[in-house]
């Protein structure tokens, strides 16, 4: 099943999930060599809407990749606006304009359908390395993990080298693994919708659309994050507010549900009345029901393993979801890479890939959590110390934008890398 030469073996690599986290996969571990095979539940690749920012932690990445981020058609972010939930008067502002000069790198918002598209055609089109294949209607049954073995519920069987379970919060293949979730409900909830630029105008408020900003009115636990995304021509709304006894009881995660302006509106009483006329005309409104994951004690065994919302599954408080999925898949290309000989050794190389991205994706879990319940955790302003706004639950425990943007995972893995190898249990 593989082709060795020396100690690089090409590896038959299944991607179960063609989210975001599968796609970044497959374009990492295609780039490093390896045959990518992607296996889609769905009859179709479903693009959910309303809006990603990602920070240069996942844009630099995309770069390495040689991505067409033009596909993706992003706004660039410029700013983070902390405005006055009521009168919707300015609080505070945070500028990144120097954050490309800084980082190397663009804060970008994309709409996630120009994201998921931008993605697939990096993974199966033309580029470096054998194009990844994509494969419709393959929902994971059953796994046998000795073997590399999928089952899927069309009857397919599939043997692989590698299977790396992309397959999202409701993941087959972390059930496979022996992993039991351990989760509760979120303090609040949420609903997402969009509006068109062109309609913010005809509305009598230019000042509000293209703008390149996050911006955020109130604070805690009920809060509103507006900002622009497919090339300034949509806005994005995300609403948080406490979870109430009247809020469904629903077990699901899901954010494809329907909602209505009513419900959008119920818990925002007092609110900017610019605000309120732009969710009165809003689209595509969603709820999105939130619950906080404990960590998990492992992500992989022997030749399968885990990343994205299947491993880390985040509160959305800090814009590290996508961004943390992106860090998980570049490990996996770097560690399989014919820089090391991991591809010979994949136990070992999944064992390192855990110690690499666990700690890490971990502790953003928990400052998401924290950012949840107060907007000085979040990145950027975590680190705004002279604000009359900051406040954080521990200077030693927050979140910074120094540490996010200013991580070398390929100096990491390389410190890393002989003593995995040598010892792979």
């Amino acid at each position: 099943m593989t082709i060795t030469a020396d100690k690089f073996c090409r590896l038959n690599v299944a991607v179960i999930g063609g989210g975001i986290g599968g796609l970044a996969s497959a374009i990492a571990l295609r780039r490093s060599g390896h045959v990518v095979t992607i296996y889609e539940q769905c009859y179709q690749i479903r693009d959910a809407g309303a809006s990603i920012s990602f920070p240069a932690n996942g844009t630099k990445w995309l770069d390495e990749w040689g991505v067409d981020i033009t596909l993706g058609k992003p706004t660039s972010i410029q700013k983070q606006i902390r405005h006055d939930l009521e009168t919707g008067d300015v609080q505070d502002v945070l500028e990144i304009s120097n954050y490309t000069e800084r980082w190397g790198y663009e804060h970008y918002n994309f709409y996630r359908k120009d994201m998921h598209r931008m993605l697939l055609e990096a993974a199966i089109g033309p580029g470096e390395g054998k194009p990844a294949t994509l494969k419709l209607d393959h929902s994971c049954k059953t796994l046998d993990l000795e073997k590399g073995s999928i089952t899927f519920r069309n009857e397919t069987t599939v043997q692989h080298d590698i299977i790396i379970g992309a397959d999202g919060i409701g993941s087959s293949v972390r059930q496979a693994l022996g992993i039991v979730p351990e989760r509760r409900r979120a303090t609040s909830t949420c609903y997402h919708c969009v509006i068109r630029a062109i309609e913010v105008h005809r509305l009598g408020f230019p000042e509000m659309a293209g703008n390149s900003a996050l911006e955020y009115w109130g604070q805690g636990l009920q809060k509103i994050v507006y900002s622009a995304c497919r090339s300034g021509d949509i806005q994005s709304f995300y609403l948080f507010f406490p979870l109430s006894s009247t809020d469904s009881e629903q077990d699901t995660e899901s954010w494809d549900g329907g909602g209505t302006h009513e419900e959008l509106l119920r818990s925002f009483p007092k609110l900017d009345p610019r605000l309120r006329t732009l969710l009165s005309h809003s689209v595509d409104i969603h709820p999105w029901r939130l619950f906080e994951h404990l960590p998990y004690a492992r992500w992989q065994w022997d030749r399968t393993c885990i990343m994205g919302d299947a491993a880390h599954p985040m509160l959305p408080d800090q814009s590290q979801g996508a961004c943390q999925a992106i860090e998980d898949a570049a490990a996996l290309g770097i560690i399989f890479s014919q820089e090391y000989s991991f591809s010979s050794n994949i136990s070992a190389g999944l064992q390192l890939y855990e110690n690499i991205r666990k700690p890490r994706a971990t502790k953003v879990q928990a400052a998401s959590a924290r950012a949840r319940k107060n907007l000085s955790e979040r990145i950027g302003f975590s680190s705004q110390l002279n604000s009359k706004l900051y406040s954080v639950e521990s200077e030693n425990e927050k979140l910074t934008i120094e540490e996010i943007n200013g991580y070398n995972m390929k100096e990491h893995i390389a410190s890393q890398a002989n003593v995995a190898y040598r010892n792979p249990g």
